[in-house]
């Protein structure tokens, strides 16, 4: 029984820290959005367009992308309405089923995420400001969790 206790004393004392740690990351990021719309909207995008951009890494279906966004498949058909026009995406039928349309990003769209992805991928002044050796191990431990959702996938 006392086991029993201080394990899960233990594992309250790690979800802590987790907790807190995730807080802690979650306001470097959200303080970062004011600079992060302003980019996306010199590129004449909105938060759906650019979040649509970086998941379309292969075909998918629009469906999938609605739950992805979290939002109905009519919103979808906006957000990919507004991408086609500017020939950054494109619709293609499905093979297994041709009802289904993938989303495709163009040339011209993965040039221009990629674009994006390099002005957002400079540090901001809270990590900009930690020292080297600080950014190292932040970079190891961010990669370690984003190896952990990986592998959750």
């Amino acid at each position: 029984m006392a086991t029993e206790t201080k394990s899960s004393g233990a594992s309250r004392a790690e979800t802590d820290l987790g907790s807190e740690a995730w807080a802690l990351l979650q306001r470097v990021v959200f303080s970062q959005r004011p600079r992060w719309m302003a980019v996306i909207r010199e590129y004449d995008l909105v938060p759906p367009h650019w979040i649509a951009l970086q998941t379309l890494d292969e075909p998918k279906p629009m469906g999938e992308l609605a739950k992805q966004l979290a939002c109905d498949s009519s919103n979808v058909t906006w957000i990919t309405d507004r991408l086609e026009e500017r020939g950054l995406v494109e619709r293609h039928a499905a093979e297994h089923d041709r009802r289904v349309k993938l989303l495709v990003l163009t040339a011209k769209g993965r040039a221009l995420r990629a674009e994006i992805e390099e002005r957002l991928s400079e540090a901001p002044s809270p990590i900009a400001a930690l020292s080297p050796e600080d950014q190292r191990r932040l970079r190891d431990v961010l990669s370690r969790a984003v190896e952990s959702l990986e592998a959750d996938r």
